[in-house]
């Protein structure tokens, strides 16, 4: 089992309510976060990112959307590896998410007593494909 705690996840966000539900959620589980609100100018933000456990990236965002965003991630060596969970309240999105190449899915809104157990499962690179 994967001890969550010292471990750093990139959220990758343009809603401040999102962030702020995700960042609780992850902070009450011992994992820090940095996020990325900015979209205009995403590959920049990512190249002065730490490298991450985990990033949380959601789907609709303006100017690049989330798939143009993990087609960018998937091409760049620092985060090779790392699971990327597409983040959304769409759920319709999950098909095209799986076909994408995300690592997962989790829909909007997280359900604050599953949470613990999906991340480790998507740290230990179990796929976790769950809607609310």
């Amino acid at each position: 089992m994967t001890d969550l705690v010292g471990k750093l996840a990139l959220i990758i966000e343009d809603d401040a309510t999102s962030i702020a539900v995700l960042q609780q959620l992850l902070e009450n589980v011992g994992v820090e976060a940095e996020v990325i609100t900015d979209n205009f100018r995403i590959s920049d933000h990512l190249q002065q990112a730490q490298r991450p456990d985990v990033i949380f990236l959601d789907l609709e965002m303006p100017q690049a959307n989330g798939y143009t965003v993990l087609e960018y991630i998937q091409q760049n060596s620092k985060f090779d590896g790392l699971p990327i969970v597409a983040y959304t309240t769409h759920i319709s999105h999950l098909n095209d998410a799986k076909k994408a190449g995300f690592h997962s899915f989790l829909g909007k809104p997280l359900d604050g007593k599953l949470f613990r157990e999906q991340l480790t499962r998507i740290l230990n690179d179990i796929p976790v494909w769950e809607v609310p």
